[in-house]
C-alpha cells in the first residue's frame, strides 16, 4: 500500500493520511514519515539561506514574502524522497530503534515540529493585554513592517504605528472576515474598483454632512501585518491624491491635517483624533527607550 501524499510537506491532511496508513503498512509509514522530516529539514534549511542574504530591497521582501515562502516549500518537496538521500537514512535508523508504532511516533514529532514553525511565524498575541502592555504589545508587532514603510515613504515609522493603531483600536477592531478570521488590514483601506486582490466586507462608520451612518462597506485583505504595510506604503507613494500627505510628513499635526484633506477619512475630527494618537505612540517610544 502506497502512503505517498499529495498535499504540501507537514500538511495536516498528509500527517492524517500518514497515521491511518501506519497499522496496515507500517514500513510503508515510516518511509513517508521520514520524508516528512527531510522535507521540515530542507525547508529550514532554505530558509536560513534566504535569512542569510542582505541588500534585498524592502518592496521585494515584503510584497513577494508569502510567494516566496511558497517557492522554497515546492523546491523543498521536489528535493525531498530522491534516492540516497537523508530520508533513507532516517528510514533506516526508525526502523532499526523503534517496533511497529513507529510510524505513529514519527508522524507526531512530524506534526509537532510543524506546529513549532507555524508558532514561530505567527506574531505575538494580544490577547488579554491591556492598558500600556498592549500599547507595547501593538508597536512590537508592527515595527519592523512600520521601518520598512518609513524607508520607503519617508512618513515615520511611529506616525504610521500610530495610524493602524488609531484605524484598529490598538488591535481590539481588525477588519475581520466572516469566519472571524483577520483580514490584516490595520490601516482601514477600502477595496475600489482598482483592487484586484480578496475582501473583507463588514459594517462600518461614515460621516455625511458632518453625521454618523453605519454602512456596507468592502475592505482589501492581505496574508499579513507585512502585507498591509507594504500596500499602505504604495498607496501613499504613488498616489497623486497622499503626496501632500507625504510630503507634511514632518510632524505629527501636518500628517494627520493632510490626511483629513486629502479624504482618507470622513470622520470631521480625523486629523485632531490622529495627532493625539501620534503624540501617545511618541510618548510611548520613549518610555521605551
Amino acid at each position: 500500500m502506497s502512503v505517498s501524499s499529495n498535499h504540501p510537506i507537514g500538511d495536516a491532511r498528509s500527517i492524517a493520511q500518514l497515521r491511518s496508513a501506519a497499522s496496515t503498512d507500517p514500513k510503508a509509514a515510516v518511509r513517508e514519515a521520514a520524508k516528512q522530516f527531510e522535507g521540515i529539514f530542507m525547508q529550514q534549511l532554505m530558509k536560513s539561506m534566504r535569512d542569510a542574504q542582505v541588500g534585498s530591497g524592502f518592496l521585494d521582501n515584503a510584497g513577494s514574502k508569502l510567494g516566496t515562502e511558497m517557492l522554497d516549500q515546492q523546491f523543498a518537496t521536489q528535493m525531498t524522497g530522491l534516492r540516497g538521500g537523508l530520508s533513507e537514512v532516517i528510514a533506516r535508523q526508525l526502523e532499526r530503534q523503534l517496533g511497529e508504532p513507529l510510524a505513529n511516533i514519527a508522524a507526531d514529532s512530524a506534526k509537532a515540529a510543524v506546529e513549532k514553525l507555524n508558532a514561530a511565524k505567527a506574531p505575538p498575541s494580544l490577547d488579554g493585554l491591556e492598558g500600556k502592555a498592549r500599547q507595547k504589545g501593538f508597536r512590537q508587532i508592527h515595527g519592523e513592517a512600520a521601518k520598512a514603510a518609513e524607508a520607503a515613504t519617508g512618513i515615520p515609522a511611529n506616525f504610521m504605528v500610530a495610524q493602524a493603531a488609531h484605524e484598529s483600536g490598538w488591535g481590539r477592531h481588525e477588519i475581520k472576515h466572516g469566519d472571524g478570521s483577520t483580514s490584516f488590514n490595520v490601516f482601514g483601506i477600502k477595496a475600489g474598483p482598482s483592487w484586484k486582490g480578496p475582501v473583507a466586507e463588514v459594517t462600518t462608520t461614515e460621516y455625511v454632512n458632518g453625521k454618523a451612518h453605519k454602512v456596507k462597506a468592502k475592505f482589501r485583505a492581505y496574508g499579513s501585518y507585512a502585507e498591509a504595510f507594504t500596500d499602505y506604503a504604495k498607496l501613499m507613494k504613488n498616489n497623486p491624491r497622499y503626496a501632500k500627505v507625504v510630503q507634511n510628513a514632518s510632524s505629527a499635526q501636518g500628517f494627520a491635517q493632510g490626511l483629513q484633506k486629502a479624504g482618507y477619512a470622513t470622520d470631521p475630527a480625523y486629523a485632531d483624533k490622529l495627532t493625539k494618537m501620534i503624540n501617545t505612540t511618541l510618548r510611548l517610544q520613549r518610555a521605551m527607550a
